[in-house]
């Protein structure tokens, strides 16, 4: 484990419409951020995973790799009408997708970034979420698959010239997804057809064509699956959704939790207490254990073991987010997209809640590679006002803020979080002076003038007013203008019809008084 003063420095990517830069830090020396490459013009950028190099589309045919140590450009692909590209987890490769001009041409290509030689092609009609990547790596690039039509099928990562080495018979295969650390497993998803029920199966990697399911799980009303791994390759969890609710309890249909093991201990549903949707699950980055938001709201939240064991409710709120720091320890719990913005920071170890904030409107969050910073970001296309960057510390009190005309992306660049101390050490070098939260002029957003009025604590709640019909909504001010009704109103604020019937009124009242003293 690397002691705090040999660890890496922090970066963050910003792309704002006409190009991209990149940030060091934090901590930010005089509170500002430095700039270690700025001003690139470009369409997207996006990071390897392991954060080794950096990938820019500067228009729809030229697309960079830059080596993000040095921050200089090393290769440059010309690839017309290029719709799609992506990096493989170590960025040893460069995947793209071009719209294909016929049928039969080879519109997905897989590129040696080093020497940028083609090394893989085949055809591709659509580009989907379940499609893409065609290629799927696991984290350390040794294994290599994608899915075709009934069958998964494998490739060999030191030569991708011996092309297709090992294939997986899986009829009506829609969907799949390879363990990524290690990647000694894929998950395979066939929908339902004629009656018989959808399923997942996994199967080991190694030897594929000999394989049986290890681990297998079936069920019926469903539209889409999220299958999600956990570190360690040893439990996937199965997010199901169908767009419609059978129960008529929701309008966005139903969705279910699965949780499947290798060993096939599990393949059952993971006992949720509450009715409702599930709003996100996501496995720490120990694979030890996971944590799902789920119900109508206010959701509930709750951790579980890898045995599906419930190990710590998180209360109840307005929250539709999940995320984990990657040190360990700490958690943020949120409501963004059509949410208020509610954030609580969660000490999971100690099983304490830290502190509650909010950052209205956030698009995206995740937390630092060192575990000490939460950032989140508004940006476009998704919010066209009120773009910028924040960044909170561990405890949710704010450390930096910024705003922009509009902001289309904001990421960390990608580090391995055993390069850093440990985190109770890292912590105690931050300063944890806030910086006030100044709200933007101006009304902002539908949804956030809305959300002002929302909180994580329920309102007491009111007595409905009495119904009254559009045209009589006016009816008691235009009758007191009128006619003088509303005495107690102060004279100033009467206008002069209603002072002078006012008046008529008055003397009416004299004269009947006095008629009624004499007789």
């Amino acid at each position: 484990m690397a002691s705090t003063d040999q660890s890496p420095a922090l970066e963050i990517l910003v792309r704002t419409p006409e190009e991209l830069s990149i940030w060091t830090g934090p901590p930010f020396a005089n509170g500002q951020p430095g700039v270690k490459l700025e001003k690139v013009s470009c369409v997207n950028a996006k990071f390897s995973d392991d954060g080794s190099r950096l990938m820019v589309t500067k228009s729809n045919s030229v697309i960079s790799i830059y080596d993000c140590k040095s921050a200089k450009e090393i290769r440059s692909f010309e690839v017309p009408n290029v719709t799609s590209a992506i990096l493989s987890p170590c960025g040893t490769f460069l995947q793209t997708f071009q719209k294909p001009s016929t049928p039969q041409e080879k519109n997905v290509m897989l590129w040696k970034t080093e020497n940028g030689d083609p090394v893989y092609q085949h055809s591709q009609k659509n580009l989907t979420k379940t499609t893409w990547p065609a290629i799927q790596f696991s984290s350390n690039e040794a294994t290599a698959c994608r899915m075709a039509t009934n069958e998964v099928q494998f490739f060999d990562t030191r030569d991708f010239s011996k092309g297709i080495i090992d294939r997986l018979r899986v009829p009506g295969v829609s969907a799949i997804e390879l363990s990524s650390a290690p990647g000694s497993h894929v998950a395979a998803y066939v929908p339902e057809s004629k009656g018989i029920p959808a399923c997942v199966q996994i199967f080991p990697s190694g030897n594929a064509s000999q394989s049986q399911a290890v681990a297998r799980r079936s069920f019926f009303r469903c539209s889409t699956t999220q299958l999600k791994w956990n570190h360690g390759s040893t439990g996937l969890l199965v997010l199901v959704q169908s767009d419609v609710d059978k129960t008529n309890q929701s309008y966005y249909g139903e969705s279910k939790l699965f949780y499947l093991t290798i060993d096939g201990k599990h393949e059952g549903l993971v006992p949720l207490s509450k009715e409702g949707p599930v709003h996100d699950a996501q496995w720490s980055y120990s694979g030890l254990e996971f944590a799902v938001v789920y119900g109508f709201m206010p959701a509930k939240a709750t951790l579980f073991d890898k045995k599906c064991n419930p190990l710590l409710e998180l209360g109840t709120g307005p929250y539709n987010t999940i995320r984990w720091n990657p040190k360990g320890k700490f958690l943020c719990l949120a409501g963004f997209g059509n949410l208020p913005g509610d954030m609580v920071f969660w000490d999971y170890a100690d099983k304490k809640q830290l502190a509650a904030t909010k950052a209205e409107w956030s698009v995206t969050s995740e937390w630092s590679p060192d575990g000490r910073y939460f950032m989140t970001a508004t940006t476009a296309p998704r919010l066209q006002v009120d773009n910028g960057i924040k960044i909170f510390h561990y405890n949710g009190s704010l450390y930096f803020k910024k705003m922009f005309d509009k902001l289309f992306q904001a990421d960390w660049k990608p580090e391995p979080a055993d390069k850093f101390g440990d985190i109770t050490e890292l912590i105690k070098s931050l300063n944890l002076g806030k910086v006030e939260d100044k709200k933007p002029s101006g009304p902002g957003p539908k949804s956030s003038q809305a959300s002002n009025k929302l909180s994580s604590t329920n309102p007491p709640a009111q007595k409905p007013a009495a119904y009254r019909p559009p045209h009589a909504k006016n009816a008691a001010a235009v009758q007191a203008e009128l006619l003088g009704i509303g005495e107690s109103s102060p004279a100033g604020s009467m206008s002069k019809n209603a002072l002078r019937n006012k008046k008529k009124r008055e003397k009416q009242k004299e004269k009947k008084a006095a008629s009624d003293a004499s007789s």
